[in-house]
C-alpha cells in the first residue's frame, strides 16, 4: 500500500480565499478537527501578515498537535525570522519559477539560486523541515524548473512544491511533468493544484499516481478564485482506490466541512462533491428501487464513511412506485404496488406543478385525499 503524505492548507491558502477571515478560535477548532481526522501536516499560516497571526499560529503550536506544523513564507529572510519566532516545526519557502512571475518581481533566474543557497541553508538551522515552493510552476520553462528542483535539493532542501498556480493544469500535464521531474532528481516532490478548471482533485490525485510523494488540499477546496484540491475528495477517492493507505478518519469529514463552511461563511452547494446535501440524495424511481434493495447500487461509498447517518430517497417527478411504497411503510402504511402506482400519478403532477420535491405532509395529504375520494 502507498501511504501518501497529505497537506492541509486551509488555514493559508483557505483563507486567502475573497472575503474569507478565520478569527483566532476558529482556527484552533479547525486545526484540532484538521490533527484530528489525521492529516499529516497543517500549514498553518502566513506569519509575516501581522502580530496577530502570529499569535495565533503560536497558540496553534502550543497545542502539541499530533502532525507536523508548518508556516509558510515568501522568499526574504524577514518572512522565515517571523515563522522562526512561532515555533512551527518546518516552514513552506516560496519562489517565482515562470518567466512570467520573474518578470513582475524584476527578477531574473540567477537571482532565485542566490536566494536558495542563501535562505535554505539559514532556515535549516531553524527548522526541523524546510520545504520549497516552485511558484507557476506549470507555466514555467520545464528545464528552468528542473534546473530549479536540483538546485534546491543541493541546497538542502526537504521537498518541492510544484504549484499550479493558476489551475491549467490536467491529469495528462501532470503525469508528463512529474514524471520528467521525477527521474531527473531525488528530492520529495509535492503537488499543489488549484481548481480554475475544476480539475484539482483530479490533478491531485494523478500527481500521487504519478509518483509525487505529497500532495496539499483545503478543506471543501477552500481557497483562490476557484479554490483547491478538496480533502474531503482526495481522502475519499483515495480509500476506494484500494492502492493507499492514508491513515485518516473519514468519518469525521462532514463535520471538518460543516465547521469550516460556517467560519468561512460560505455554504456548501447541495450538489458538492463528497459533503454536499445532494449526494445522497435519490429521486429516480429506477435508482431508489434499486438502492432499496443494496445501497450501493446507485452510491460509491456509504454515508457513514463521512460521518452521515444514511442516505435519502426523495418523493418528486421521477420518484416510483417502490419510493412511495417505502414512505408511506415508514408511516404505517402498507400499500400494495397497484396502489402506489395510482398515488404516483397524483405524487408527479404536484411535483411538476410545484417545480419541486415534495415535502411529507403533501405527501400525507395527497394519500388522505385519495382515500376520500375512493371512499
Amino acid at each position: 500500500m502507498i501511504r501518501p503524505w497529505i497537506i492541509d492548507t486551509t488555514l493559508r491558502d483557505g483563507e486567502q480565499a475573497p472575503g474569507v477571515v478565520f478569527s483566532g478560535d476558529e482556527k484552533m477548532e479547525i486545526a484540532c478537527l484538521l490533527a484530528d481526522v489525521r492529516v499529516n501536516e497543517l500549514e498553518i499560516g502566513y506569519p509575516a501578515i501581522s502580530d496577530e497571526e502570529r499569535n495565533t499560529i503560536r497558540k496553534i503550536v502550543a497545542q502539541k498537535l499530533p502532525v507536523r506544523l508548518t508556516s509558510w513564507a515568501r522568499a526574504k529572510w524577514q518572512d522565515i525570522e517571523d515563522a522562526c519566532l512561532c515555533g512551527t516545526e518546518a516552514v513552506h519557502i516560496s519562489f517565482p519559477v515562470s518567466a512570467l512571475y520573474l518578470e513582475l518581481m524584476e527578477r531574473d533566474y540567477a537571482w532565485v539560486q542566490e536566494q536558495l543557497m542563501e535562505l535554505i541553508p539559514k532556515a535549516k538551522k531553524y527548522f526541523d523541515f524546510v520545504s520549497v515552493g516552485a511558484q507557476d510552476a506549470t507555466r514555467a520553462d520545464a528545464a528552468l524548473l528542473e534546473s530549479f528542483i536540483l538546485d534546491a535539493e543541493a541546497c538542502g532542501a526537504d521537498r518541492v512544491r510544484i504549484a499550479d498556480t493558476v489551475g491549467i493544469a490536467t491529469p495528462t500535464s501532470v503525469i508528463e511533468l512529474v514524471s520528467r521531474l521525477k527521474s531527473a532528481c531525488h528530492i520529495a516532490l509535492e503537488f499543489h493544484a488549484h481548481n480554475d478548471l475544476g480539475m484539482a482533485t483530479a490533478n491531485a490525485y494523478t500527481a500521487l499516481e504519478a509518483g509525487c510523494h505529497a500532495v496539499s488540499v483545503s478543506v471543501t477546496g477552500l481557497g483562490e478564485r476557484a479554490g483547491n484540491a478538496a480533502l474531503e475528495e482526495l481522502a475519499i477517492a483515495l480509500k476506494l482506490s484500494g492502492n493507499y493507505e492514508t491513515g485518516m478518519d473519514t468519518r469525521k469529514l462532514s463535520h471538518l466541512c460543516t465547521t469550516v463552511s460556517k467560519a468561512a461563511g460560505r455554504d456548501i452547494v447541495d450538489q458538492k462533491p463528497v459533503v454536499g446535501k445532494s449526494a445522497f440524495q435519490h429521486e429516480s424511481g429506477i435508482h431508489c428501487a434499486a438502492l432499496l434493495k443494496h445501497p450501493l447500487s446507485y452510491q460509491p461509498f456509504l454515508p457513514d464513511q463521512i460521518g452521515r447517518d444514511r442516505y435519502e430517497l426523495v418523493i418528486g417527478k421521477h420518484s416510483g412506485s417502490a419510493s412511495l411504497q417505502h414512505f408511506f411503510s415508514g408511516r404505517g402504511i402498507i400499500m400494495t404496488r397497484s396502489e402506489a402506482n395510482h398515488l404516483l400519478a397524483l405524487v408527479r403532477k404536484t411535483a411538476t406543478e410545484k417545480k419541486r420535491a415534495l415535502k411529507p405532509e403533501e405527501l400525507e395529504r395527497i394519500y388522505n385525499n385519495a382515500l376520500l375520494v375512493k371512499y
